[in-house]
């Protein structure tokens, strides 16, 4: 697969959950295309579409080591993510970096990310957390907050009063998310 032909496969319509895992399986074996596939999330932010990130957080659950090479492109796009639909896959991958990086001490992870790109994903996050997004972005936001918190002293009681804060509004799925969170908190 060339950069060109994934270009063509994202933008021609809107894919459904088949023909996504379809081109998830053929992006495994390319994974240099990361880097387009990337790229494509952030001029489609601007258009209101969102094939692309659908398939890098697909082509994440199954190959997230894909992101070391691109991941400071990826951490510095973070906070400049508009819609919706981009910000919700991104937030998960978010998550899923911080799984890797902290939970499962994945040594790839923490030999190459560094402390920079760590806070650029920790602020993207907080904004996420406490703006105006729905609550799936919101839930893998706080879950990434809790693990980076590890790192950062000052993280979990400010997440401690953000969610203290908001339990009470949130969706069913967000006061669940967050009363887990705030049980860990007391650990």
């Amino acid at each position: 697969m060339t950069e060109q032909q994934l270009r063509t496969s994202l933008n021609s319509k809107r894919l459904s959950k088949i023909e996504i895992n379809q081109l998830v399986v053929q992006l495994l074996e390319f994974p240099e295309l990361t880097s387009c596939l990337l790229q494509e999330i952030y001029i489609e932010d601007k258009q209101g579409t969102f094939n692309a990130s659908w398939v890098f957080d697909h082509l994440m659950r199954k190959k997230l080591q894909y992101l070391l090479p691109y991941f400071d492109e990826f951490a510095q796009g973070l906070s400049g993510l508009q819609s919706e639909s981009c910000i919700r896959p991104m937030a998960h991958v978010c998550q899923l970096v911080c799984e890797a990086y902290f939970e499962q001490k994945s040594a790839p992870f923490q030999k190459h990310i560094n402390a920079i790109q760590l806070e650029l994903m920790l602020t993207t996050c907080f904004d996420w957390l406490i703006g105006e997004h729905k609550a799936a972005a919101k839930v893998f936001a706080m879950t990434s907050l809790y693990h980076l918190g590890t790192k950062y002293d000052w993280v979990h009681p400010e997440l401690k009063l953000v969610l203290e804060d908001t339990i009470s509004s949130g969706s069913a799925g967000y006061k669940n998310r967050a009363k887990k969170t705030l049980d860990m908190l007391k650990e």
